[in-house]
């Protein structure tokens, strides 16, 4: 029993971009008995597709771009009672092999409404936007493949973040730390080299913040983006019955 108890436990949080990804990153960075890890499928995801992100020299540089290296960064063995790992959904590209996700021990998907994504997208990132840049199939795959993934939308999240957190830290079989709810302001060495394009919010941060005013109505897009989010919504409506409300 022992033994058990003291096991590394694994979670693989997987996200669509411009969500709170990173800040919950830096909730479970704040525990004293985990370390995370952030985006470790980047490097490769952008060597493998060639795509023009922002920093995608420096990101590949910065590795592994090897995709055996990035899982096997994944599922290394780690001097802490927590690994927690912020994952894109859109770097599960659909050539990878599946089988190491069975190497993890408790995987979350983190939503948000795609009207919100779309918007906040494309003021950083820039150029055209699919569906599954957004990571919707991708997080579809996983809720359908894996054996119940806890689902959490994350508007629900900021109405009831201690809620959410030990809902996430019971899921786990961890005890719920209070120091998750702050931590505090700046970069972190643990953060990807990108985090100095996508991380100003959460590096000015020192907790979760109140739910964004509403931005869900389709007119509010460009023109363009509307059949995106069409397509989305279809996505988005399929893993949001699976999410986790609490009472």
């Amino acid at each position: 029993m022992r033994e058990e108890r003291d096991r590394t436990v694994r979670i693989a949080m997987w996200s669509g971009p411009r969500n709170l990804s990173t800040a919950l990153m830096r909730s479970f960075e704040h525990r004293s008995d985990t370390v995370v890890i952030d985006e470790p499928l980047y490097a490769h995801y952008l060597a493998a597709t060639g795509l023009d992100h922002p920093m995608s020299d420096e990101i590949i540089a910065a590795g592994p771009s090897d995709l055996d290296e990035a899982i096997a960064a994944c599922l290394a063995p780690v001097d802490a009672r927590v690994s927690y790992q912020k994952h894109m959904a859109h770097h599960l590209l659909p050539t990878m092999d599946r089988g190491w996700l069975d190497g993890i021990d408790h995987h979350f998907l983190l939503l948000r409404h795609p009207a919100r994504v779309l918007a906040s997208y494309t003021r950083k990132r820039g150029g055209i936007v699919t569906v599954s840049d957004l990571g919707l199939p991708q997080q579809l795959e996983l809720l359908d493949r894996l054996a119940v993934p806890l689902v959490i939308d994350s508007d629900d999240f900021l109405l009831d973040p201690r809620g959410y957190l030990e809902a996430m830290c019971a899921r786990a079989g961890i005890d719920f730390d209070d120091g998750m709810l702050s931590w505090p302001t700046g970069a972190r060495p643990s953060d990807g080299v990108w985090g100095v394009h996508w991380y100003d919010a959460v590096m000015a941060s020192t907790g979760f913040g109140a739910p964004a005013p509403d931005s869900t109505d389709r007119r509010s897009l460009p023109a363009e983006l509307r059949d995106v989010l069409e397509e989305a919504m279809a996505l988005y409506e399929r893993l949001a019955a699976a999410r986790l409300i609490l009472a």
